[in-house]
């Protein structure tokens, strides 16, 4: 984000594993500064404000979020801030509420608080303007309420008894509101692509009202009743450990200190803290996992959406034993936590085979044309299991026979899988499958997985002629003629 040369000061910072943005808001005038839906490790939004001779004297949040675990404790243990939300926002801590087109000057820089319930009944969004008066704001802090290309879903509350219809109301009253806004306006959202706080959020992580005016399919014309319709229909399949961090939120829990190490744990231990029920959270790409791993663990790489997958097939109060490679352990230990995630013990202090081969087992991954090769001899003998969303399988289609059920469904239809004859997992590269089939086999099933993926089996199997055409194309170091 280009820095702007005014008294306005205005960082945004990305999440690439959790699609999470948020922003440090200041004036350069006074050195006052807030901090708006930060992520629960803190120490960017500290150096920045040091470097930038900000003191940050609030957090604001624009809601209680679902799908990661905020900072606000964080920072005002660091800071002193105060922790502001929308009025009717209840919370089991002090806050300092801020009213619907309530202003709060930071020096010339100026901060207009608007109510938009939708996402939640506690929505606000942040209008910033540099000068007081502007007649165009600078820019708006959407929350979840706004994103670029979509807005927030209504229907994360249905077990609090508030109805997708009843929320999606009140988004449609909301996201007009916004409209009035000048077109000018840049909007700054909460997340980006990835996210399952929305279906169609673009990649883009700034917009202007204007753009998203024309170019936004829920801000088109559209009756209350359309929107609510073309709003709810097709949003994915909504994370477990959403509702604990929702809940988790809202209370005066214990602060994470992101500068302490992770203990190291012998292999010794590691066994007593898997025999007392311990998860074995190996962190290792798949390929590695598969090699050898230590029975009954859990294969959750590193790399990409960690936290989300954890939180998709792990319980928040599992005791977690981290295994893989020990100069990771930080990292891995602070992703969970920042969806909560905070009872690890620990890492294993050594490389996985130093445990021993009696401890240790492979997985099996398949290719797709071994896999094809078992459908037509008959899929009697065993079934394919998909992970991914409904929206994927949709746009690409999946194996012939194959059993649908998107990841973050998995443990609560444990059921509906047959459990006397072999599964096969895929998923779109060969990452979430890695993850299923480690978890199904933690739980008993005889499990395998797709190596590459449906990627793989599109190329291998289902358009072969496509992919030996290409081949055919390239030279012997691989250029395209």
């Amino acid at each position: 984000m280009p820095e702007n040369a005014g008294p306005l000061v205005l960082v945004q910072f990305y999440l690439d594993c959790l699609s999470h943005a948020s922003y440090l808001v200041g004036d350069r005038t006074t050195g006052r500064a807030v901090v708006v839906d930060p992520q629960r490790d803190v120490n960017d939004y500290l150096e920045t404000a040091e470097r930038h001779g900000l003191t940050i004297e609030r957090v604001i949040e624009t809601h209680v979020h679902a799908d990661f675990l905020s900072g606000h404790l964080e920072l005002a243990e660091r800071t002193g801030a105060r922790i502001s939300y929308g009025s009717v926002a209840a919370l089991d801590f002090d806050t300092d509420p801020l009213a619907d087109g309530e202003r709060l000057d930071l020096g010339e820089v100026e901060l207009e608080i608007l109510h938009t319930p939708g996402h939640t009944p506690e929505s606000i969004c942040v209008v910033v303007r540099e000068h007081a008066g502007d007649a165009v704001p600078y820019g708006v802090l959407t929350g979840d309420t706004l994103f670029i290309g979509d807005v927030g879903r209504p229907d994360l509350l249905s077990s609090r008894g508030r109805s997708a219809e009843e929320m999606g109301r009140l988004l449609y009253r909301s996201t007009r509101a916004l409209l009035a806004l000048p077109d000018g306006t840049r909007v700054y959202p909460a997340h980006g692509a990835g996210s399952a706080c929305g279906k169609n959020l673009s990649t883009e992580l700034s917009c202007t009202i204007g753009n998203q005016r024309v170019g936004n399919y829920a801000l088109a014309d559209l009756t209350e009743d359309e929107f609510v319709a073309v709003v709810t229909d097709g949003q994915p399949a909504v994370p477990a450990y959403f509702a604990f961090t929702s809940v988790r939120n809202r209370q005066a829990r214990p602060v994470l200190d992101e500068d302490t190490l992770v203990p190291s744990l012998t292999p010794e231990a590691v066994l007593q803290a898997r025999a007392g029920g311990a998860i074995v959270l190996d962190t290792r790409d798949p390929e590695a996992f598969a090699a050898a791993h230590l029975h009954g663990a859990v294969n959750i790489p590193l790399g990409g959406r960690f936290a989300e997958l954890a939180g998709q097939v792990l319980d928040a109060q599992d005791a977690i034993v981290l295994c893989g490679d020990q100069d990771t352990a930080v990292e891995a230990r602070t992703r969970l936590a920042r969806i909560g995630f905070d009872r690890v013990l620990g890492a294993l202090a050594t490389p996985v085979d130093a445990v021993g081969a009696a401890h240790l087992t492979r997985a099996i991954r398949v290719e797709a044309d071994a896999l094809a090769e078992q459908l037509a001899r008959g899929a009697a003998e065993f079934e394919v299991l998909d992970v991914r969303g409904p929206g994927e399988v949709q746009d690409s289609g999946t194996v012939p026979g194959a059993r649908l059920i998107p990841l973050p469904e998995l443990l609560a239809r444990l059921g509906e899988l047959p459990t006397g004859r072999p599964l096969t997992v895929i998923c779109a590269s060969g990452n979430r499958s890695s993850v299923a089939a480690s978890v199904l086999r933690a739980r008993g099933f005889d499990t395998v997985d797709l190596r590459g993926g449906f990627a793989a089996w599109h190329g291998e199997v289902a358009h072969p002629a496509g992919r030996a055409a290409s081949a055919a194309g390239r030279d012997a170091d691989g250029v395209t003629a």
